[in-house]
C-alpha cells in the first residue's frame, strides 16, 4: 500500500512574495518599490502600504546597502572565547563596547561568547582582540576569520512554505571579492549615505542623491562599479530574526577534512536554509572547519535544518549544533564611525 501523496502547499500571497522579494535586493532607480510591486502582483502604493505596516510593527529593522568589509580595506573575523560563567555577562558588556563588534552571543558551548568584530584597513585586527580578551577576562580567546566564503546572504522564508532541504545558487561568495580594489572617496561618501536606514517612500534615495550631489542615474552607475568590484553586495531589506517569527537560530559546525571542504562547502552552501556558510581555521581544542548558520520559527525547525544538510551531504561527518542562548548586541556595522577612533586611542594608545 503506498503512503498518500503530501497535500500540496498553497501558493504564496503577493505580501509573502514581497518580503520575500525585499531581502534579495531593492533597485537603484527612481521609484524602485513600482518595480518590486510590479514583480509581486500589487500596486505601489499597496506594497509600500505593506511595508510601512511592516516597519511599524518592528519586524522590518532597516533598508540600506550591505557592503564587504574586505573589499573595502576592512579586516574583520569571528571570534570565539570562553569565561567563567559567572564572569560571562560583565565580560560581553566590554565587548559590545567596542564599535567595531556588531553580533556578540552567548552560546551553548566551552567557547561560551561569540561575536564579529572589524576594523579598518590601517587598525591591527589580533591587538583589538587581544585587547578585548584582556578587558574582558576571558580564559581563551580564538580568532575564527573567514578562510574561504562559500555563501552570505540572510533570507527568511516569510511564507513558511519552502522544503527544509530546498536549493539555490548563493547569491555572494568569495568569488565575487575584489581584495585589491582602491577604495576613493566617492566610494567612502556612498558608503556613509547607504548605510543608514533609507526611507519607505516612493523615492527612498533621493536624500542619498542629494547629499552625494548627483543623480539617480549617476548613483546607480556608481552603484555597479561598486558592485562588479564586490564592494558593495546589494541595497536590501533586513528582519529582526525575533520578531520576524524566527526565533531560534542554529550555527551547524563540521569537522570535513581538509580534502574535501572545498566541494562539501559548495554543496552546504545551496541550501537555502544556510545563510552564511564558511571555511575557518582549527585549533587543538576546536576541530571543525566549515560554519553553516540557519534560522528557524522553532528549535526543531532549526534543528531540522542542520539535520537535512547531514543526511545529504554530511553523513558520518562530526559535528556540533552550537545556538545561540543570549543575544548580546547585534547591530549593523558602521564603516567610518568616529567612535573606533576614540575607543583605539584609548585602549591601545593608536589612531586606528
Amino acid at each position: 500500500m503506498t503512503a498518500p501523496a503530501a497535500a500540496p502547499k498553497p501558493a504564496p500571497t503577493p505580501r509573502e512574495q514581497l518580503l520575500n522579494r525585499i531581502q534579495r535586493d531593492i533597485p537603484i532607480t527612481r521609484r524602485p518599490y513600482a518595480v518590486i510591486a510590479q514583480d509581486v502582483g500589487l500596486s505601489e502604493a499597496e506594497a509600500l502600504s505593506i511595508l510601512r505596516e511592516v516597519k511599524a510593527e518592528g519586524v522590518l529593522r532597516q533598508v540600506s546597502a550591505i557592503f564587504d568589509t574586505r573589499t573595502l580595506g576592512y579586516q574583520s573575523s569571528l571570534v570565539a572565547a570562553v569565561h567563567d560563567e559567572d564572569q560571562l555577562d560583565a565580560g560581553a558588556e566590554i565587548v559590545n563596547a567596542h564599535p567595531g563588534v556588531s553580533h556578540n552571543y552567548k552560546r551553548n558551548h566551552d567557547f561560551n561568547l561569540w561575536y564579529t568584530i572589524a576594523v579598518p584597513p590601517e587598525s591591527d585586527l589580533e591587538a583589538h582582540v587581544q585587547k578585548l580578551h584582556e578587558l574582558s577576562g576571558a580564559r581563551l580567546t580564538r580568532l575564527m576569520p573567514t578562510l574561504h566564503l562559500f555563501k552570505i546572504g540572510v533570507e527568511f522564508d516569510m511564507t513558511g512554505k519552502e522544503d527544509w532541504n530546498a536549493k539555490a545558487k548563493p547569491q555572494y561568495t568569495s568569488e565575487q571579492r575584489n581584495i585589491g580594489y582602491q577604495v576613493t572617496d566617492l566610494d567612502r561618501a556612498f558608503v556613509t549615505e547607504f548605510q543608514k536606514d533609507l526611507p519607505v517612500t516612493e523615492e527612498p534615495y533621493a536624500d542619498a542623491c542629494a547629499a552625494l550631489g548627483l543623480s539617480i542615474e549617476e548613483v546607480a552607475a556608481h552603484a555597479e562599479k561598486m558592485k562588479a568590484a564586490g564592494a558593495l553586495r546589494r541595497v536590501s531589506a533586513v528582519f529582526r530574526h525575533q520578531k520576524a517569527g524566527f526565533t531560534f537560530n542554529a550555527m551547524g559546525v563540521w569537522a570535513v577534512p581538509q580534502e574535501n571542504v572545498a566541494e562539501v562547502g559548495r554543496q552546504m552552501a545551496e541550501f537555502k536554509a544556510v545563510s552564511h556558510c564558511y571555511l575557518r581555521p582549527t585549533y587543538p581544542e576546536w576541530p571543525y572547519t566549515i560554519f553553516t548558520m540557519v534560522h528557524g520559527r522553532s528549535k526543531e525547525e532549526a534543528f531540522g535544518k542542520i539535520s537535512a544538510i547531514e543526511q545529504e551531504v554530511a553523513q558520518g561527518v562530526d559535528h556540533a549544533i552550537l545556538y545561540s542562548t543570549k543575544e548580546y548586541k547585534k547591530v549593523r556595522l558602521e564603516f567610518y564611525k568616529p567612535e573606533f577612533y576614540d575607543w583605539a586611542k584609548k585602549h591601545l594608545g593608536t589612531e586606528a
